[in-house]
């Protein structure tokens, strides 16, 4: 089965987005796996698929390169809406409404949710912040934007080795569906963040993880909405307040479009 792709990206953060809004497809795990294969595919943190919607503009459906599905993400719904020019985009995570703003696109996400229940944990315990460390990461702030995040605040970004801690905090069994894992440093004005994608790994940018960060800065009172987060692939602004929705605004590329052969790739 052929069909047509398009390669974009938000901030580094890039996706293999596939139109199935007239043509149906319906990718295995191997086949994602192999659609976001760097070396033998065509190389992705997360494979998009777009689908018709009863309730929004289109419907998008988020895979993790290592196959796995993911209820939301946020340079994604950039990447949609600036493709698309949706308005609204329904996902597993929430409704979305996205809008252009002077190159850009503004995304509102749902209000943030932080019960136990919500992220979610396995047992009962406190989310801001979770009593539970992993070496140098201890008593992170646990919420969920969509999809589940930690936020840990630590004072030299650049002293953490998040790309070996991230995968045993991601795998943790405290986290059922496993979590995704920020680490930010608080500077006077603005955020410097890292992130660890559950299912992906170290990514130039997180969308959802920069609004979990952001709130988190928020509710800790390190600093005043609207945040700027500043991540390796770019800069989000972020603004929020609480018991509202979540806007994330930022920048979204298309770089090619082509055509793949699904059976052959897996």
């Amino acid at each position: 089965m052929t069909i047509t792709f398009h390669k974009m990206h938000g901030l580094g953060n890039d996706f293999v987005i596939i139109d199935a809004r007239r043509r149906p497809v319906d990718p295995s795990e191997a086949q994602v796996r192999a659609l976001c294969d760097r070396r033998r595919g065509i190389g992705c943190d997360q494979l998009i698929r777009l689908s018709p919607s009863d309730s929004a503009d289109v419907r998008m459906d988020i895979w993790n390169a290592d196959g796995s599905f993911a209820e939301a993400c946020g340079n994604a719904a950039r990447c949609v809406a600036a493709l698309t020019h949706a308005n609204s985009i329904e996902t597993v995570g929430g409704h979305l409404e996205a809008v252009a703003i002077e190159g850009e696109i503004s995304v509102q996400l749902p209000p943030p949710r932080f019960d136990w229940d919500a992220i979610p944990l396995a047992d009962a315990m406190d989310t801001h912040p979770l009593p539970l460390g992993w070496g140098p990461l201890e008593r992170p702030d646990a919420v969920n934007v969509g999809n589940p995040h930690l936020v840990f605040f630590v004072d030299d970004l650049d002293a953490i080795p998040l790309g070996d801690l991230g995968p045993g905090i991601e795998s943790d069994p405290a986290f059922p569906n496993k979590i995704n894992v920020n680490v930010a440093q608080v500077h006077d004005s603005y955020l410097e963040l890292k992130t660890f994608e559950r299912g992906a790994g170290l990514t130039q940018a997180c969308g959802t993880g920069a609004c979990a960060t952001a709130i988190s800065a928020i509710r800790n009172r390190h600093l005043i909405s609207p945040v700027e987060v500043r991540m390796p692939g770019g800069t989000l602004h972020i603004s929020w307040a609480p018991g509202e929705p979540i806007l994330m605004r930022g920048g979204a590329t298309h770089v090619f479009e082509g055509t793949v052969d699904l059976e052959a790739l897996a």
